[in-house]
């Protein structure tokens, strides 16, 4: 598990979810409009948890799911969250995308 990594080495965060369909999906174009707003340039890619490939560097999973992302790619900052819509983290790691600092778990 990686305690942090800089906002400058993030090209793309995995959005990991338990099947594919539903309200991540809403999630997923929640956390992209909120890139787009803030003019940053970051891939983000929806797979189901088990799909997370080990070289992962960024994944964000509900807090339900966040010990499997873990266990998927050890060496990845897991930033997990409560909400699908709306939740603080997805501000918090925009912000620190845009502001170039670290990204670490406890956000």
């Amino acid at each position: 598990m990686a305690a942090s990594i800089s906002a400058a080495n993030v090209d793309t965060i995995i959005f990991a979810c338990e099947a594919g369909i539903g309200s991540s999906l809403m999630g997923v174009n929640a956390l992209k409009k909120k890139l787009k707003q803030a003019n940053i340039s970051v891939n983000v890619i929806h797979k189901p948890v088990r799909a997370v490939p080990p070289n992962a560097k960024v994944v964000v999973a509900h807090k339900g799911l966040a010990k499997l992302a873990r266990e998927q790619a050890p060496g990845a900052v897991v930033i997990a969250f409560s909400q699908f819509l709306n939740d603080p983290v997805f501000d918090r790691l925009v912000n620190v995308l845009k502001t170039g600092g670290e990204i670490g778990e406890g956000m």
